[in-house]
């Protein structure tokens, strides 16, 4: 992967804003359990961070996704998982089907205002009763006149309790579960949209997340992203840039949490040398460090085959695959250095602990990236 001065250019901007408007504020956002999104996403938009590979006339930059995967990689640098996810759904997780198959009406109306910062979004796909097994979620949204009838629940849903709209994904007919879906803008605010409750997670504490209950929903057909029953289709290419985001976003983390270790184990003395010094601790941080290379290998090589038009639907899922196992792996071996003052709630190698763990089952589960995976080694069982 070959950076121009663009890439670097976002890269200072996103760290030079990160280290003034988000670090100094994630202690105080992590204990309310939820940060001001419309505040933030506002003064990213004014960068023009939200919008770098969407479309001109809608604001967005037009670039490739490797300015994505820039900017992705370069939140890892704030010192918490939740602001982070809220941003990356923004931009990565509930806008690019509505970037690429959205009526220009329809773009106007919601794309642009989240481009700018103005608006923000979530996306609806996980229910109480299905989360990787997007086939089997049970809303609904049957026609009536112009409009769609949506009835159902969504469940965790980040950014859900600010958001100003949903990309949903409903069942708008009968017939086979890979054709029976639909992509709709679905406004929060409108009649029968509900936050049934907050929930409470072990990690991602500044991230909103909430079950969401859709009782009798009106919302006009043409809120419809692209075409009918197309919706199945629209969000496995969604989850490429989801999964290629999650990857790209855990290299910088990964790295602080090393570097932090390091720091902190350096001046950590025991048995009259600091704990630094001892080979197999040495030996185990320069075994991580490969690791996070490798990880940033697949991804960037994912990356370049996404930007000239291929297929990524395995090399993702292996990145995605890696870096979720990778943010378990790595914060619980760099908490063991740290000792007792790791076990604390307020440190930071803690934080990268609880806040990991989400990784290898928001986003598709590993077993489901695994699934894919085999399914491209054409090794699956029989019948499948």
């Amino acid at each position: 992967m070959k950076f121009t001065q663009e890439h670097d250019e976002i890269r200072r901007t996103m760290k030079k804003f990160i280290d003034a408007e988000i670090n100094p504020h994630v202690d105080e956002w992590e204990a309310a359990e939820i940060f001001p999104a419309h505040e933030v996403f506002r003064k990213l938009g004014a960068l023009g961070m939200l919008g770098l590979t969407k479309p001109e006339a809608y604001g967005g930059a037009a670039l490739d996704y490797s300015y994505g995967m820039v900017f992705a990689e370069t939140l890892g640098a704030i010192r918490c998982g939740g602001v982070p996810m809220a941003i990356g759904v923004q931009t990565d997780m509930a806008t690019p089907a509505l970037a690429r198959f959205g009526s220009d009406e329809l773009r106007k109306e919601f794309l642009a205002p989240a481009i700018a910062g103005e608006h923000v979004a979530c996306i609806g796909v996980s229910e109480p009763g299905a989360g990787s097994d997007v086939a089997s979620i049970k809303t609904s949204a049957r026609k009536d006149g112009g409009d769609y009838v949506i009835n159902g629940a969504k469940m965790w849903i980040t950014n859900s309790l600010q958001a100003d709209w949903m990309c949903l994904l409903a069942n708008t007919s009968a017939g086979a579960a890979h054709k029976n879906k639909s992509l709709i803008v679905l406004p929060m605010k409108a009649k029968g949209v509900s936050v049934a409750k907050k929930i409470r997670k072990i990690g991602m504490m500044s991230s909103d997340t909430g079950l969401i209950h859709l009782d009798d929903v009106r919302v006009p057909q043409r809120y419809r992203i692209g075409e009918e029953g197309a919706g199945f289709t629209y969000q496995m290419q969604q989850f490429q840039e989801e999964r290629l985001w999650a990857a790209a976003a855990s290299i910088e983390s990964l790295t602080r949490t090393l570097n932090d270790t390091i720091e902190y184990i350096r001046e950590r003395r025991m048995f009259g040398q600091s704990v630094l010094d001892f080979q197999y601790v040495h030996y185990r941080l320069a075994e991580l460090k490969t690791e996070i290379e490798a990880l940033r290998a697949l991804t960037y090589r994912a990356c370049e085959l996404y930007i000239a038009g291929g297929d990524v639907t395995e090399l993702a899922s292996m990145a995605k695959l890696k870096s979720g196992r990778l943010r378990r792996e790595v914060s619980d071996a760099c908490l063991q250095y740290w000792g007792g003052m790791g076990f604390t709630w307020d440190n930071p190698v803690s934080r990268a602990y609880r806040d990991g763990r989400l990784g290898s089952i928001g986003g598709g589960a590993d077993e489901v990236m695994l699934g894919i995976i085999c399914k491209y080694m054409h090794i699956l069982p029989r019948g499948r």
